[in-house]
């Protein structure tokens, strides 16, 4: 297995708790520190330009009040509680947004990976599931996206961004933050299933309307991701080996 449980005798950061997310103007271009941690599930943050900063967290045990507070501020979210693909079609479907909430939470609390948090001023801002490949059932057996070989792979499943941190780039710095705390976590092998904007009958470009929290393809391949789609499928897929640094546009 590649995601050992956080080590428990670490103590949370203590981070305060601001009310407002607001980042516009913020630039992100900035520095991360993510030391290899063994399997420790810790923090990452990114420093931006001044005068706020983002900080990334894993979604684990002790940031659970905050994954909450930022999947019941916002409805999707807080409908699927990005349980898609870590239950199989029957079983998401038979249970309501409190359901899944549970599920998180037993998936959450058992110390497997599930994705990061970030924030500004101790707010979070967004989320971004990664998690290794095997964790996702409903993927693990899904037609058109089928598995690629057998090497240990991560796959990012989802970006959702408060509407304050939208049109600023910041997708492409969760999805950098996400592929370091996947390196900390002895991933090799990171994989993407991104869409495309959809041009309209007046020519105007549209977001996609299937799957596009799955993010596009272009935050992965300006990162320096490949593309990998299995010859036939529908479905695209990009990778990104873990030896490579990612691409700094």
């Amino acid at each position: 297995m590649i995601h050992p449980p956080p080590n428990p005798s670490l103590p949370p950061e203590p981070r305060s708790r601001a009310t407002s997310g607001a980042i516009a103007g913020a630039s992100c271009r900035g520095r991360r520190h993510f030391a290899k941690t063994g399997g420790r599930q810790t923090a990452l943050v990114l420093r931006m330009k001044e005068p706020e900063e983002i900080e990334f967290q894993p979604g684990t045990h002790e940031q659970w009040d905050d994954l909450v507070q930022f999947f019941e501020g916002h409805g999707n979210p807080g409908y699927c509680w990005c349980m898609l693909w870590r239950l199989s079609s029957s079983e998401y479907r038979s249970l309501d947004s409190a359901g899944r909430k549970a599920a998180m939470k037993a998936v959450v609390d058992s110390g497997t990976p599930v994705g990061i948090l970030g924030y500004v001023d101790g707010t979070p801002i967004g989320w971004c599931s990664i998690a290794p490949r095997e964790t996702y059932p409903r993927l693990e057996r899904s037609t058109t996206i089928q598995r690629i070989d057998h090497q240990p792979t991560w796959s990012v499943v989802c970006f959702y961004l408060d509407r304050t941190a939208r049109r600023q780039g910041l997708t492409d710095e969760f999805l950098k933050a996400a592929l370091e705390y996947a390196g900390s976590q002895g991933a090799e092998v990171v994989e993407g299933y991104p869409v495309e904007p959809e041009r309209d009958a007046e020519g105007t470009w549209r977001p996609a309307r299937s799957y596009r929290f799955m993010g596009y393809a272009s935050s992965f391949l300006k990162l320096g991701f490949h593309d990998a789609t299995p010859k036939g499928s529908q479905r695209r897929a990009v990778r990104y080996p873990m030896a490579r640094t990612p691409n700094r546009p």
